[in-house]
């Protein structure tokens, strides 16, 4: 859920960045302040999971351990880190969407994903559903733009795609509705993160 202090109000543009943050670092940062600027947001959302459906539980850090430590790692005052699928009881990612939308409709949401993750989003439980919940801007990651861009989702809803240079009208967009952001990719990765410490 957004902090107490937080106050939601109807044309207000957020973005929501979901995932296990297992960890948090310095690349989900940095593709945070490039939406908040290119996509005009108020907010950035970090929705850290319980657990992802698609990963192990498996040297997964405890949720408190990473709500903390993205906060940490997130060091802005307009990026929000949230439990809020926990406090929601959702699993998929659909469903969080769709909740969200019930309970704030005049709020302006967009999905942010990794190019990477774009390339997985066949593989998620109705994924054609996420696509019309809300507009979804993808964000450049290493090795996925050229892949992430011929892959399943991107051909299917090619018609939907609105051009870089207009991603600004982004939210508040009738779905469906997503945009590629090219940026420099940053190297940062959870797994390698995860991979180094053991």
């Amino acid at each position: 859920m957004p902090m107490k202090s937080e106050l939601l109000y109807p044309g207000m543009r957020i973005g929501l960045l979901g995932g296990s943050f297992n960890p948090a670092h310095a690349g989900h940062r940095y593709i945070s302040l490039i939406a908040l600027k290119r996509l005009q947001l108020d907010r950035v959302w970090w929705m850290v999971s319980s657990q992802n459906p698609l990963k192990s539980p498996e040297d997964m850090a405890s949720l408190a351990d990473r709500v903390q430590f993205a906060q940490d790692v997130a060091d802005h005052p307009r990026i929000v880190i949230s439990s809020i699928e926990q406090r929601l009881r959702t699993t998929f990612t659909k469903d969080t969407l769709a909740t969200l939308r019930q309970r704030w409709p005049g709020v302006h949401f967009v999905w942010l994903m990794g190019a990477d993750n774009l390339v997985q989003l066949p593989q998620w439980r109705a994924w054609n559903k996420i696509m019309q919940l809300m507009p979804v801007a993808i964000l450049d990651r290493p090795g996925s733009g050229i892949k992430a861009l011929g892959g399943k989702a991107a051909v299917r809803y090619a018609n939907y795609r609105i051009p870089q240079d207009q991603c600004v009208y982004l939210p508040g967009q009738p779905t469906p509705a997503w945009t590629f952001i090219a940026c420099r990719p940053h190297p940062a990765s959870s797994t390698a993160i995860r991979n180094g410490r053991k």
